[in-house]
């Protein structure tokens, strides 16, 4: 069964009904079509980075991309794996923030940027998580794969197993750091990908990726995305620098209803890096918009079901349904429903009963699962009887006139 649904509101109707009335009014004058206002959407900006990317964090919907599948050394950008690591294990319940863990001069001894940690304390984990996003401590991230895997070489297996439960098929760690290493890899898209995780699934931690400053050890540091102090929409993400990587930066600002996550890697100066990232976000922001069609848990149809102790199935989403369109053009949007047309109990709540396609003007934009909202259990012998003969002669009269 297919159902095509119009998003423009009823609030259409009365002016519908209104150009009816005109025309029937003025049927002897000749009809002239109305121009439409065209849409102008500018190519992409070319940026002085090796690779970029943007896409929307809540629809997925990427606008722009180049070389966005290259495998290039990531440098610091690593970090961002080893926090969304620690803030899976306190979403878990496994650690909390004020766990401490014990410093080794493993950990103390690392190179380059650091948190400034003393060999043989005990540094809580808030600290310690802190120390990764806004300091870059390459010290701080030592300790804690060490602490959560007891050591880099596990960990790193542990991120490399969540990169590929992610979906990040161009990334390879080999430390919890991001100093170079012949098998430490990632591409552009797969930082987006993680950073888009991060935010949707950790939002009480991502507050902390938005802070200026950080003090440990009476030492101050500042964090080194310069965007979070010229575009207040910016609260995010993480700066990466070796002298293999060149400079990058994943960032993601909101504006309205709207969140961008835009990652450039390999550019030249830190300046740089924040002045290509400023081109792809404000590019996004003034000529694309994010619309939520459908809230989770929304009916979208009542299907037949046979057999059941319910002849009703209510259908629709477990998620937000949102599309990134370019802007006015919103109310080209319509979904159709491809919902399966013979339905038998018994249906479990969450199973997949079809497809909702969503179009812009004759494009496909988007597709989700349609699920059956609630659970159907089998009838009894004689409702299962009855409805077998039914489901017959619907079947035969559908064939008949299909």
């Amino acid at each position: 069964m297919r159902e095509l649904l119009s998003l423009r509101r009823l609030r259409l109707i009365p002016a519908l009904l209104a150009c009816l009335l005109m025309v029937s009014t003025l049927a002897s004058a000749q009809s002239v079509p109305v121009p439409q206002p065209q849409v102008m959407i500018p190519s992409p900006p070319q940026l002085a980075a090796k690779s970029w990317f943007l896409m929307d964090a809540d629809s997925g919907r990427v606008l722009v991309e180049h070389n966005a599948d290259e495998r290039l050394p990531p440098a610091s950008l690593t970090k961002l794996m080893t926090a969304y690591l620690v803030e899976r294990e306190l979403d878990r319940g496994n650690i909390t923030m004020n766990d401490m863990v014990r410093v080794s001069e493993n950990a103390w001894r690392t190179g380059g940027s650091k948190m400034f940690i003393e060999v043989d304390t005990q540094v809580s984990i808030r600290d310690l998580l802190y120390g990764i996003i806004i300091a870059s401590g390459n010290d701080a991230s030592v300790a804690v794969a060490e602490h959560l895997a007891g050591g880099e070489v596990p960990f790193a297996d542990l991120m490399n197993q969540h990169a590929t439960r992610l979906g990040l098929h161009n990334t390879s760690f080999a430390n919890a750091t991001g100093l170079p290493h012949p098998e430490q890899y990632s591409s552009a898209r797969d930082m987006a990908l993680l950073s888009q995780y991060i935010i949707n699934d950790y939002p009480e931690h991502y507050a902390i990726y938005a802070e200026k400053y950080f003090t440990f050890n009476d030492i101050r540091q500042p964090n080194r995305n310069r965007l979070l102090w010229r575009d207040p929409t910016v609260d995010g993400l993480k700066t990466g620098w070796t002298t293999e990587a060149g400079y990058g930066l994943v960032a993601s600002a909101k504006r309205d209803d709207m969140r961008l996550i835009s990652v450039v890697m390999g550019t030249s100066s830190e300046e740089s890096r924040a002045q290509e990232t400023q081109k792809l976000l404000s590019y996004g922001f003034r000529y694309f918009e994010t619309v939520k069609l459908y809230d989770a848990g929304s009916v979208l149809n009542t299907s037949r079901v046979w057999g059941g102790e319910s002849n009703e199935l209510p259908v629709g989403i477990d998620s937000d349904v949102m599309m990134t369109v370019p802007r006015a053009r919103n109310e080209e949007l319509t979904a159709r429903l491809d919902i399966q047309g013979d339905l038998a109990a018994p249906i479990e709540a969450g199973q997949r009963v079809g497809t909702l396609e969503v179009r812009l003007g004759e494009e496909v934009v988007g597709e989700q699962p349609l699920l059956a909202l609630e659970s159907v259990e089998e009838g009894g012998l004689v409702k299962k009887l009855v409805d077998q003969v039914r489901r017959f002669f619907s079947n035969l009269v559908g064939g008949w006139f299909g």
